[in-house]
């Protein structure tokens, strides 16, 4: 079966659990995280929660964790912490608990933003894959990045993400 005929099949919603990893934003404050819950309700998809977390490893984990266990998440999208600097702890947190990697998305990610930020697109550590059945993608921080992975690389994959999890 083709990868278009996948999508024909894959569902049309697909219900998302947002995860803001930072020291410094909330909710009110979360540009990054609304703008993933704004285009996933645009493009017709369900978000069941969201939630800010400290840049912590054991608070991270424990966020996700709770969401791999909640029967009514498909998507886990986390936003921030993919950096470099000694407070950026996504990358090993996510990466700890996926039991398949996708490879593509953290490389299509980078190639994506290298045409619009250059070179600086090497210092994210943005990551995807999979754990318990679900779909788990880690974005940056930064808007116009989130906006990026959203449109081009989410979007247009989310339900044949969630078929070809699930199955």
């Amino acid at each position: 079966m083709s990868h278009t005929e996948h999508k024909k099949l894959s569902p049309a919603v697909a219900h998302c659990y947002i995860l803001t990893i930072s020291d410094t934003r909330t909710l009110a404050t979360d540009s990054s995280g609304r703008t993933i819950c704004d285009l996933l309700w645009a493009d017709g998809h369900s978000v069941t929660g969201r939630k800010v977390v400290r840049d912590e490893p054991d608070q991270v984990r424990q966020a996700v964790e709770t969401q791999l266990a909640n029967p009514d998440v498909q998507v886990i999208l986390t936003t921030g912490g993919t950096g470099i600097t000694s407070r950026d702890t996504t990358y090993e947190a996510i990466s700890a608990l996926l039991e398949k990697r996708l490879d593509g998305f953290g490389e299509l990610f980078r190639m994506l933003s290298y045409q619009e930020i250059g070179s600086a697109s090497m210092l994210s550590r943005a990551v995807g894959g999979l754990a318990r059945g679900k779909v788990i993608l880690a974005l940056p921080g930064s808007e116009p990045a989130v906006r990026l992975a959203m449109t081009k690389l989410i979007l247009p994959e989310l339900g044949h993400l969630v078929r070809e999890a699930s199955r």
